[in-house]
């Protein structure tokens, strides 16, 4: 008789609210061999659906389904609670779990808690609390949460599901563990058919042999490769690479740069800046070129090379610099040029090779090949030696040129790397200059010798001493006509002289720089929580009020700011 009355109750109640509402708007619920009653003491205006976990409570509208162990369901509100072992499927592309939810017929508007497991295909969520707005098609957790994606793990406190784009928005504290890596970002959108993940804000990337940072950025969870902008930086074996937009491959170990580049090499303390490089990080090697130039950083004094294009290799205590074409070389009180160059940090030594010349003060000096040696534990210049043809000119203040030439040179630097005194060997011929201190000519010296010294101070020739068979003779001027004034082999590379830093592009046209593909600001959601939208609250729902709306600490910082300009 009970069960009578709860089933004329049930009907009744029923067909009268379904004179208001549409049938295909009302909840469906029903317990194949379960029961329903009521109990208007505990939960008024309500009917009770009992099943079990073998034989559950099955809901359903507007295309969703939900079983349950036992459900509350208000009719006149269009509004159910559910509890133990729920399920819940939108379709073939939700599914959800948890021990308790509740759904809201007139908004479809669904809160779930305890144990939330939500899948779509290749997405697992797990979080405490999720609530769900079937209208927008979005689901948002704001207590933590965590995605299973089928390569990485993304964590956030804050997380958004836009169903329709299968796009998750993460926010503060996001974390993404890979095998190979982890990211940690302050905004990270991720889409879950490809695996790409932008990130916003502050945001690394760091692996066991690389870290990543940028402030804008896109990578491909999946193909592990990246694109960065906005102070991006690649750390990697005690080198840091900047610029304005990076390409980074884990699998290949291999980095590109584009525009404003700098790679600092922080164990020995050098810089190579350029506007497009390579890096290989097996292979330990950067190349680099546009405006390529090494900068060797040194306490009193650095040296600037520049090329066409430049390749650094070698593991950090055998670093390798090789430039090719146009190279040009500086240091305060010393610059050249040649073909091509190679320094190596293990010996010290560096290799002018294929036209070389040198000039200290106004000095020069040249050869088929000149090696400058520098002390491998204070990197300070020590010695320099010419091979074959070695030739030096001194332009005196009156403008003649004192020549000596030789078989080989060897010159010696002093503590503060300037260079302090030049020996002259084999075969060695001169002419220098005679003048009054006016600067009147009085006579040109011209001979041969078995060795000549030229000792400098301040960069300047101060003494010059032939040794070994001298053999001189000191012409009037007219007795020395003016063709008759070069050594053979003289060549004056004067105005190829390199007197400042920005003498080693003198002449050369600024690079076209390649325009960087940006990677656009997110759109600005609006809140999940619109504060235009009002959400119907019944009063048997666990929510209040305050619940659904956004508290300022569910917007991150970042992302208030983009808010707050956007509304100036």
């Amino acid at each position: 008789m009970k069960y009578l009355f709860v089933f004329i109750f049930s009907f009744f109640s029923l067909t009268a609210f379904s004179q208001n509402v549409a049938t295909d708007s009302l909840i469906q619920v029903s317990s194949s061999g379960g029961l329903s009653q009521i109990d208007e003491q505990l939960f008024p205006g309500a009917v009770i659906y009992s099943g079990s976990r073998n034989n559950q409570v099955y809901v359903q509208h507007k295309g969703i389904k939900m079983w349950c162990d036992r459900a509350v369901f208000y009719p006149k509100d269009n509004f159910i609670r559910i509890y133990d072992n729920v399920r819940m499927n939108q379709g073939d592309t939700i599914r959800m779990s948890s021990k308790y939810a509740e759904y809201n017929g007139k908004s479809q508007f669904a809160f779930a808690s305890g144990n939330v497991d939500m899948k779509n295909p290749g997405t697992t969520l797990k979080t405490d609390t999720l609530f769900f707005d079937r209208v927008k098609q979005q689901a948002y957790y704001r207590s933590g949460g965590t995605v299973q994606d089928t390569a990485s793990t993304l964590k956030s406190r804050i997380g958004r599901y836009f169903m329709a784009e299968k796009r998750y928005q993460f926010l503060d504290n996001v974390k993404v563990t890979n095998p190979e890596y982890t990211i940690d970002s302050d905004h990270l959108n991720f889409y879950t058919e490809n695996g790409h993940a932008y990130m916003y804000g502050p945001s690394t990337i760091k692996g066991t042999t690389s870290t990543v940072y940028c402030e804008r950025g896109f990578y491909d969870t999946r193909a592990d490769e990246g694109y960065f902008i906005k102070n991006s930086k690649i750390d990697y074996n005690n080198r840091r690479v900047t610029g304005d937009s990076l390409y980074f491959n884990r699998g290949n170990a291999f980095a590109s740069a584009t525009n404003n580049i700098v790679v600092t090499d922080t164990i020995n303390k050098s810089i190579i800046k350029g506007h497009y490089a390579e890096v290989y990080r097996a292979k330990d090697s950067v190349f680099i070129t546009k405006r390529a130039v090494a900068i060797s950083i040194q306490d009193q004094d650095s040296v600037y090379i520049h090329a066409d294009k430049l390749m650094v290799t070698g593991p950090e205590d055998d670093r390798i610099v090789r430039g090719f074409y146009d190279v040009r070389l500086f240091k305060s009180d010393l610059s050249g040029r040649c073909d091509s160059i190679i320094t190596r940090q293990s010996t010290g030594l560096t290799k002018m090779l294929r036209k070389p010349v040198l000039w200290s003060g106004k000095s020069q000096m040249t050869g088929d090949t000149i090696h400058i040696q520098s002390d491998t534990k204070t990197e300070r210049l020590d010695s320099l030696r010419v091979f074959y043809n070695a030739f030096i000119v001194d332009q005196d203040t009156s403008g003649g040129f004192n020549q000596i030439k030789g078989k080989e040179l060897i010159g010696k630097f002093n503590d503060s790397s300037q260079l302090e005194v030049i020996n002259m060997y084999k075969n060695v011929e001169n002419l220098v200059y005679s003048r009054t201190d006016d600067g009147e000519l009085i006579g040109v010296n011209k001979g041969t010798s078995g060795r000549w010294e030229v000792v400098f101070k301040d960069s300047e020739v101060s003494t010059t001493t032939f040794y070994n068979e001298s053999n001189d003779i000191t012409y009037k001027p007219e007795e020395l006509p003016e063709n008759a004034r070069e050594l053979r082999g003289f060549i004056w590379r004067g105005e190829d002289m390199i007197l400042t830093k920005e003498d080693l592009f003198k002449g050369k046209p600024l690079p076209i720089l390649t325009p960087i593909q940006g990677i656009p600001l997110p759109k600005l959601e609006e809140d999940f929580f619109d504060k235009n939208q009002k959400f119907e609250i019944n009063e048997n729902s666990r929510l209040k009020e305050k619940d659904l709306k956004t508290r300022t600490t569910d917007t991150p910082k970042a992302i208030r700011k983009e808010k707050d300009a956007d509304e100036k």
